[in-house]
């Protein structure tokens, strides 16, 4: 994949909105979903939120203003829509994409996507995970299962356009780490 971050530019650049939407849905999408899963707890959410990010992330590729990578940007809209998502907990969730391309590319991703099934230690950690909140499991999958640099985390969970400083998130890992290994122990997942 490390040709695809150019290939969406370049695809922007000639004017096809279309084609770069499509090559970073088809990219990102699959990691995309996989985070909002592990966020959201529940893969009918998921793919509601996963419906909205790919409708923001058609709209807003015309104006994507190069700041950051086009990976580091998708997260972050899907952060926006996750976190609108549960701000606002009665609204109707199912809402249709406008976008009809963009709605048949994100249901392309979400059949490829395989339901998590584990059992035993797999499942005692899945849970441990899930016991952290949207905020805690964001760093850490956007840290560890993404490995993303600090810069890109910060672009990610950056409010009112101001990015988190990269110290203070390395301090928050470093919490979150202790906070794990404190659990872990306590279920008897390490000694």
């Amino acid at each position: 994949m490390s040709d695809l971050e150019p290939r969406i530019l370049a695809l922007l650049d000639a004017g096809d909105v279309s084609g770069s939407a499509t090559e970073a849905l088809r990219g990102y999408g699959p990691q995309v979903l996989g985070y909002l899963t592990a966020v959201l707890r529940d893969e009918d959410e998921a793919h509601d939120v996963f419906s909205q990010f790919a409708e923001d992330l058609w709209r807003g590729l015309p104006g994507f203003r190069r700041e950051s990578s086009v990976r580091t940007w998708a997260f972050r809209l899907a952060w926006h829509a996750a976190s609108r998502y549960a701000r606002d907990p009665y609204r109707k969730r199912h809402r249709p994409i406008l976008t009809t391309e963009a709605s048949k590319i994100a249901e392309q991703v979400r059949s490829t996507m395989s339901t998590y099934s584990p059992g035993g230690r797999a499942d005692r950690l899945l849970k441990l995970r899930e016991s952290l909140d949207r905020e805690e499991q964001t760093l850490l999958i956007l840290r560890v299962d993404k490995a993303m640099a600090w810069e890109e985390v910060a672009e990610v969970l950056r409010t009112d356009g101001e990015p988190a400083t990269t110290a203070a998130l390395r301090k928050r890992f470093e919490r979150l780490k202790e906070k794990l290994g404190r659990l872990a122990r306590e279920q008897g997942l390490i000694e």
